[in-house]
C-alpha cells in the first residue's frame, strides 16, 4: 500500500542544497574562466576608450602585461597606424551613431613582426536612463580568414589572368583565321569594261574557317571566268579543299574554259586527292562572261549548287535552272548541267551559297527558301550588282542567329545607261 503522508527528509533536502551551491560555484568559476581564456579577445573600455578590463587571450596576442594596459592604454593604442585612422574616421562615428558596430576588419599590434588581422565587434552598454556607460568589444583572430581571402584573391587573379590570356589567344586566332580566310578570296574584283561586279562574304563563326569561295578573272582579251562554290565542312580541312578548288578551276579554265570541262577537271582532282581517306567534296557554279555589243553572253555549268538567279531590268526575277548537276569529288565520273543566258543593260546575275536560302526565319525557324529569295529580289529596284548585294547584306543581317552558315554572294551585270538630258527614248 502506497503512503502519501510521509514526512520530509531533512537530510535529503540538505544534500540537494549542497549540490545546487556546488554547481552555482562551478558555473561562476567557468564563466570567469571562459571570459579570460576564451578563444577570442574581450575588453571593456570607458567611453573615452580607456581600457577598463581585458582578457588573457587578447593580452597574449598583444604580448602585453595586464598592469601595462588596464587604466593606462586606450583601445586605439592597440591598433596599427592604419587601424587608428580607420577607427577615428569610420569605426568611432558609427559606434556613436548606432550604438554598435559588427565585423569590422582591423589590424592590431602583436607579439610577431607582422600586425595581426582581426574582426572587431563593439557595443555600447547604457544605464537604465539610456546614458552610455562603457563599450564592450569582442576581437576575433582573422589570420586564417585573411589567408583564405588572400588565397582566394590569388586564385581569382590567376583565373582572370588565364581568362585574359585565353581571350588574347582567341583574338590572335581570329585575326589569323581572318587573314587566312581573305587569302582564299580575291582581294578585290577586277573591273570588266562595260560591266559591274560586286561580292560579299558572311562568316558564321570567327573561330572557324569557312568553306565558301568565289572568284572573277580574265580568260583572254574578250572573256572572263567566274565561279562560286561551297566546300563541305569547316576548319583547316575545308580550307585546304577550298584552296585546291580555286586554283584547280583557274588552271582548268586557262586550258579549256568550257564550264562543264572545268568542273569535270575539278571533280577528277578532288576525287583522286581524297578518295583514299576521308571524302571531301563541294558544290560549285563555273561560268564564262563574254561582253558583246550592248549585252553579255553567259555560259555556265553547275555541280550540285543552287541555281543562279537573274534580276531583270524590268523588275522581274527568275532562276537559271541547272538540274541534274552532281556533287563535285564524290564519284570518279560526274555529270554537270550547263545553261546559257543573255544579260541586257540593267540585268544582274546573282550567285550565292546555300547559307542564304537555308537561313531560319520567324519564331518557328522556317527555312527561308528559294522562292522567298526570288520574291525579295523582285522587290528591289534593278540598280545593278552593287545595289543588289547591299540589299542582300541587309537581308542576311535581319536573320540574326537564324543565319548559322557561311554565305558567299557574287553579282555580275550590266549597268543601265544614264539618260541623256533633253533626250527621250
Amino acid at each position: 500500500m502506497c503512503r502519501t503522508d510521509q514526512a520530509p527528509d531533512p537530510e535529503g533536502e540538505k544534500d540537494i542544497d549542497t549540490t545546487d551551491a556546488m554547481f552555482t560555484s562551478l558555473l561562476e568559476d567557468s564563466a570567469e574562466e571562459l571570459y579570460d581564456q576564451a578563444p577570442c579577445g574581450y575588453l571593456s573600455t570607458l567611453m573615452d576608450g580607456t581600457i577598463a578590463k581585458i582578457n588573457t587571450t587578447l593580452l597574449e596576442w598583444l604580448g602585453l602585461e595586464r598592469s601595462r594596459v588596464v587604466g593606462r592604454m586606450r583601445f586605439t593604442d592597440l591598433l596599427t597606424v592604419g587601424g587608428k585612422l580607420y577607427h577615428e574616421t569610420h569605426f568611432a562615428p558609427l559606434l556613436q551613431m548606432k550604438g554598435e558596430v559588427s565585423g569590422i576588419a582591423l589590424d592590431i599590434k602583436s607579439t610577431g613582426k607582422q600586425p595581426m588581422p582581426v574582426l572587431v565587434t563593439s557595443k555600447v552598454k547604457t544605464s537604465e536612463d539610456g546614458e552610455p556607460l562603457l563599450i564592450r568589444t569582442t576581437v576575433f583572430n582573422a589570420r586564417d580568414r585573411r589567408a583564405y581571402e588572400a588565397e582566394l584573391l590569388r586564385g581569382r587573379r590567376v583565373a582572370e589572368e588565364a581568362r585574359r590570356q585565353a581571350e588574347a589567344d582567341r583574338v590572335r586566332l581570329q585575326e589569323a583565321l581572318a587573314v587566312l580566310q581573305q587569302s582564299l578570296l580575291p582581294a578585290e574584283l577586277p573591273a570588266i569594261p562595260g560591266m559591274e561586279a560586286a561580292s560579299y562574304y558572311h562568316t558564321a563563326s570567327p573561330d572557324l574557317l569557312g568553306g565558301d569561295f568565289y572568284d572573277l578573272f580574265p580568260l583572254d582579251a574578250h572573256r572572263w571566268g567566274f565561279f562560286l562554290g561551297d566546300v563541305c565542312g569547316k576548319g583547316p580541312q575545308a580550307a585546304a579543299v577550298t584552296s585546291l578548288a580555286r586554283y584547280t578551276l583557274r588552271a582548268a579554265a586557262l586550258h579549256d574554259p568550257d564550264p562543264v570541262t572545268a568542273l569535270t577537271t575539278l571533280n577528277t582532282v578532288l576525287h583522286d586527292r581524297y578518295s583514299s581517306g576521308e571524302g571531301r567534296y563541294c558544290t560549285a557554279i563555273f561560268g564564262v562572261l563574254q561582253p558583246d555589243d550592248g549585252h553579255v553572253e553567259v555560259h555556265l555549268a553547275s555541280g550540285g549548287h543552287p541555281s543562279a538567279l537573274i534580276q531583270r531590268a524590268d523588275g522581274s526575277a527568275g532562276y537559271l535552272h541547272t538540274p541534274g548537276g552532281m556533287l563535285i569529288g564524290v564519284l570518279p565520273q560526274a555529270t554537270f548541267t550547263a545553261a546559257r543566258a543573255r544579260l541586257l543593260p540593267g540585268d544582274t546575275l546573282l550567285l550565292y551559297t546555300d547559307g542564304l536560302t537555308e537561313a531560319r526565319t520567324g519564331p518557328k525557324r522556317a527555312l527561308y527558301g528559294d522562292e522567298a529569295l526570288r520574291t525579295f529580289t523582285t522587290t528591289q529596284r534593278a540598280q545593278g550588282p552593287q545595289a543588289l548585294i547591299t540589299a542582300l547584306t541587309g537581308l542576311l543581317a535581319s536573320f540574326g542567329d537564324g543565319l548559322d552558315d557561311d554565305t558567299a554572294l557574287l553579282a555580275l551585270g550590266m549597268p543601265t545607261p544614264l539618260a541623256t538630258p533633253g533626250v527621250t527614248t
